[in-house]
């Protein structure tokens, strides 16, 4: 079965399935849903949790002594699978659908994956889970979902934001809901349950105040490398993860991709602009970066990118900053060492 975000929570509200897979590169988004099946498996009386997190790919055997075993107290279990590449592999895909043919009782299986590529929900692994589970898919949010998912979490506080509000906050976050969870919090901190205004976010939200990864691609994209070697180092001095910045700078780049594709083809610039949802602000920053930088670079960055991936999550060898360096490096159309 196939719920969307939003739909999850009165879903757990009636029943618990005995599998879920939520998959998505949107953070915030996935890790809420999560957290709410595992709060929703603890309510049901699934106290027991055993996590595997796959990333050698030799943790697969783990799957089935989980579901075969008793807790020492006969609890119901929640086995908690983490597939950060969400490619499950020959031996991981056997082991789900050897799962799903064979599902424990008093068992909950969560896996969480990162976002899944078209073929994948083609698979057989996919489809055995789909058959007797629940699929949540997450996608980053934008335009009117983004100023809609700002106003659903506002008024979990008792707040409301007006037009001018929801819009001026959603040009500052530009889809970081992270950030936009974050600027609620301090917003209801500082107003309460109140109306906000437009007035209100500008004087309260930060835009230019720190360095954030929405920075460092609006800064890449006007091909000013020494203020985006800045802003990286800031964020590194801040401690952001490095698998967020590079989820920033691969979504951007992946972004010019189609919107080159889309102007070769003929299309209207202002048309290719609402279709991606680019804000007024971010629009000529767009079309200097598709005019500076060919389709060949931007592939070979999003190549570049797999491999700083692969360093973050130990697969190979290599400093992932030093990686991120390089990506801006080839950004400004230089190469990277």
């Amino acid at each position: 079965m196939r719920l969307k975000v939003e739909q999850l929570a009165a879903a757990l509200q009636k029943s618990v399935a005995p599998v879920y897979l939520v998959s998505g590169d949107e953070p915030l988004q996935l890790g809420e849903a999560a957290d709410d099946i595992r709060q929703a498996a603890r309510a049901a009386g699934y106290t027991t949790r055993e996590v595997i997190s796959v990333e050698s790919g030799h943790e697969w055997p783990q799957l089935s002594l989980e579901a075969d075993s008793l807790s020492i107290f006969s609890d119901k279990k929640l086995i908690d699978l983490r597939l950060p590449s969400a490619k499950p592999g020959t031996e991981g895909s056997k082991a789900l659908i050897a799962y799903c043919q064979h599902l424990p009782d008093d068992t909950v299986l969560l896996v969480t994956a990162g976002k899944l590529e078209s073929a994948a929900q083609k698979s057989q692994w996919f489809q055995a889970l789909d058959v007797v589970g629940v699929i949540v898919q997450v996608w980053p949010l934008q335009g009117q979902e983004l100023l809609h998912w700002l106003q659903r979490r506002a008024e979990r506080r008792g707040m409301r934001l007006d037009n001018e509000a929801l819009k001026s906050l959603a040009a500052r976050v530009e889809g970081n809901l992270l950030a936009a969870a974050q600027e609620i919090e301090k917003l209801y901190i500082l107003h309460g349950a109140a109306l906000v205004s437009k007035a209100m976010i500008e004087d309260d939200v930060a835009d230019s105040a720190r360095f954030d990864v929405f920075k460092l691609t609006d800064a890449l994209l006007e091909g000013k490398l020494n203020r985006s070697l800045k802003i990286l180092n800031g964020l590194r001095t801040e401690g952001t993860a490095a698998s967020i910045v590079l989820w920033a700078i691969c979504r951007e780049t992946r972004m010019l991709l189609l919107v080159k594709a889309e102007l070769r083809r003929g299309v209207n610039s202002e048309v290719v602009f609402k279709k991606f949802q680019i804000w007024d602000k971010r629009k000529s920053l767009v079309q200097e970066a598709s005019r500076r930088l060919r389709a060949e670079q931007l592939q070979g960055i999003l190549r570049a990118g797999a491999e700083v991936d692969r360093c973050i999550k130990g697969q190979a060898v290599g400093n992932e900053w030093e990686g991120l360096f390089g990506l801006c490096l080839r950004f400004a159309g230089m190469p990277d060492f």
